[in-house]
């Protein structure tokens, strides 16, 4: 790697993984776990700062990070078929996570589902938990992109930008009938910028308009969904086409139309701040002081979302 082509383009890794031993680690699974570990800590900082015991988003993440594993998998299986079943195939690589392939939607989808349950089991709000870890997927997510750097797959059309990523033609992945020395736009790079951004544009979003009762995922899934269209536009890698789109830009249109409608139902439904993050009849019996509380900063809108919640208990017990 000479520092001459940097200047000029992105070179790519030659090496994807480390052996210590008989251990083989490869990058890829340590972007993504590092990714994990971040995106907890900031959603266990997050969900204490609303009053939450310590060590709740980790309960709740015991389920959550599991079923997102499984579930981004399923659905990047499912959605690219033909690298997995074919004449000869080893059908053992469904399961070989490590050498990349996880559907963010996939993810969510199961994750959520996860979450569903540890939130039950933790005596906390669904809609809290979301909320407080929709910055943390979004930062997760710039930070796994770097694995598919590693791994040399999912980049962009060829380019003359200063900044196009070098790609061997000997890469399976190496569009047919292109000379030696293509430059590809890093796709990789771009979501992963493009999630950063984001970041900080939910945290602040939080901090003015204090998005509770599920409208930060909302807007997490219309942020991080308009990044995937024009990122997905100019992929090359091989995937389903429906109706003249790739599918993973039919699955970031749906999440979109699914983030909108969540902010509007919710806003309609909700227009007071949640009192508190724990499910009526969960609060622990010791108070946890909250470094900024909901009430602190608008009583009204608090008492708003104490009568809506007290609301919402009536009507189940009917």
């Amino acid at each position: 790697m000479k520092f001459e082509s940097i200047l000029t383009s992105i070179p790519s890794p030659e090496i994807s993984f480390i052996e210590l031993g008989p251990l083989r680690i490869h990058f890829y699974a340590l972007f993504i776990l590092t990714g994990i570990i971040v995106a907890l800590v900031l959603t266990e900082a997050r969900l204490r700062a609303r009053g939450a015991e310590s060590g709740i988003a980790l309960d709740v993440s015991l389920w959550a990070i599991p079923f997102g594993i499984l579930g981004g998998r399923f659905f990047h299986v499912l959605t690219h078929p033909n690298d997995y079943f074919f004449q000869g195939a080893d059908l053992l690589a469904v399961f070989r996570i490590w050498e990349g392939g996880l559907a963010i939607y996939g993810a969510l989808i199961f994750g959520s589902l996860g979450a569903y349950i540890g939130a039950r089991q933790s005596g906390i709000r669904f809609t809290s938990y979301l909320d407080a870890v929709a910055p943390g997927v979004l930062l997760a997510q710039a930070i796994g992109r770097w694995g598919n750097y590693f791994n040399n797959e999912l980049f962009g059309v060829p380019t003359d930008l200063p900044w196009g990523l070098e790609i061997s033609s000997s890469n399976p992945a190496y569009p047919a009938g292109l000379p030696e020395g293509v430059l590809f736009h890093p796709t990789f790079l771009y979501e992963s910028i493009w999630s950063l951004a984001g970041v900080a544009l939910l945290l602040a979003a939080d901090n003015r308009f204090k998005l509770r009762w599920g409208k930060m995922l909302g807007l997490y899934l219309v942020y991080y969904s308009i990044g995937r269209v024009w990122v997905e536009a100019i992929r090359i890698d091989p995937s389903e086409i429906i109706l003249g789109l790739r599918i993973n830009i039919w699955s970031a249109i749906f999440g979109i139309l699914i983030g909108m409608a969540i902010i509007v139902i919710q806003s309609r439904r909700h227009t007071g701040l949640e009192a508190t993050v724990y499910l009526p009849g969960k609060e622990p019996q010791t108070p946890v002081a909250a470094q900024s509380t909901d009430s602190g900063s608008n009583p009204e809108q608090a008492q708003d979302g104490l009568e809506q919640d007290s609301g919402n208990k009536l009507e189940s017990e009917k």
